[in-house]
């Protein structure tokens, strides 16, 4: 299912809460008589509640910032039951189950959030990724399919969604016809795309490239493209230094780190970023070391940055490297019991535990 980044945040209007009359008009416009249409002080006492829902949420947000999605879940449950109108209290509750993994709870919110604010792209675009969690998990075509469907009605409402739309492109270029995949739709949504943002244009493209039409070097282009365009914000620097992750170009890495840190220099995602160049290029390892452990201890392990499951998986390779065959195991067990799907972990550990005997 498509990779995940962070979503607009739409925040709630309390506008014209308190108005509390409504002054009906003779046919030639004269005003009648003031007619009260609802118990003021049961408005008021509504107005009060939606104010501390709305305290609440932004609580809520901070926890979730924190990593503390435990936290946020009580928090905006609290919040749910002092305004049940709330859809924004649905949503984070949504995204914060989802952080967890609970991906049955983070439907039933997600999807009262929708039913509460139905013309809302952003609650759309992700109730479809926590239904792409749902079908991961489950290996469900059903919710496979309301994935693509949650996913083209936030288009729908907001064309001018880029990360709805780049979500959209991924479906359909990875899942299979049977579910919705289509790569002609794909190419439709990568140049709408180009025209909002030509940046995003290139890495929609390169997706597309990639994994619809598995071909790697015409990918490598469009990230090289991004590059050169030097963009004003970090996030699609992090996209170019996956990709030559993924395609073991540790010096080609370091290039990307590079002008990603003249752009957000403080940006934890940097140092873990650093430490897999260092370990895919087998130097200064315990320099790579540092950043690994560094990055596990001052980040939440959130969806949209790189997994703490991950950092652990690198640790272990880079124990490894060192001969240090013990303290990598324990590091892919690490990994292992955070992501049990972690199959590059598992399969590492399993051929150490073999060399063991």
């Amino acid at each position: 299912m498509p990779g995940l980044r962070t979503a607009g945040i739409r925040r709630a209007s309390f506008a014209g809460v308190g108005l509390l009359l409504v002054v009906p008009l003779t046919a030639n416009g004269r005003v009648t008589s003031a007619r009260p249409v609802a118990n003021p002080t049961a408005l008021s006492r509504a107005f009060s509640a939606a104010v501390d829902a709305s305290a609440q949420i932004q609580n809520a947000q901070r926890q979730f910032n924190a990593g503390n999605y435990s936290g946020a879940i009580a928090t905006l449950q609290a919040a749910t039951q002092q305004n049940p109108n709330s859809g924004e209290a649905y949503y984070w509750l949504g995204r914060s189950y989802y952080e967890i993994r609970d991906y049955d709870n983070a439907i039933t919110a997600a999807e009262k959030s929708v039913a509460i604010d139905a013309k809302n792209s952003v609650y759309h675009q992700w109730l479809g990724r926590i239904y792409g969690g749902k079908a991961d998990r489950d290996r469900s075509f059903s919710y496979a399919r309301k994935v693509k469907k949650e996913f083209e009605d936030a288009v729908q409402l907001n064309p001018s969604n880029i990360a709805a739309r780049r979500d959209l492109v991924e479906y359909c270029v990875q899942a299979p016809w049977v579910v919705g995949g289509n790569k002609d739709e794909a190419k439709t949504q990568v140049e709408a795309i180009a025209a909002l943002d030509p940046i995003e244009g290139h890495l929609a493209r390169a997706v597309y490239d990639l994994d619809g039409q598995k071909k790697p070097e015409l990918a490598e282009q469009e990230y090289r493209a991004v590059l050169a365009a030097k963009p004003g914000k970090v996030d699609p620097y992090f996209d170019v230094i996956s990709f030559f992750q993924h395609q073991n170009k540790p010096a080609d890495m370091q290039t990307a780190i590079q002008a990603a840190a003249l752009v957000s220099p403080n940006d934890p995602r940097l140092g873990y970023a650093r430490g897999v160049a260092l370990v895919l290029s087998n130097t200064s390892l315990a320099d790579a070391e540092r950043d690994l452990k560094a990055y596990l201890a001052s980040t939440p392990d959130r969806s949209d940055w790189p997994s703490h499951a991950a950092a652990r998986g690198w640790l272990g390779r880079l124990y490894e490297a060192q001969g240090k065959r013990s303290d990598a195991a324990e590091q892919y067990r690490a990994a292992l019991q955070l992501d049990p799907e972690d199959k590059d972990a598992k399969t590492r550990l399993e051929h150490l535990e073999k060399g063991s005997h």
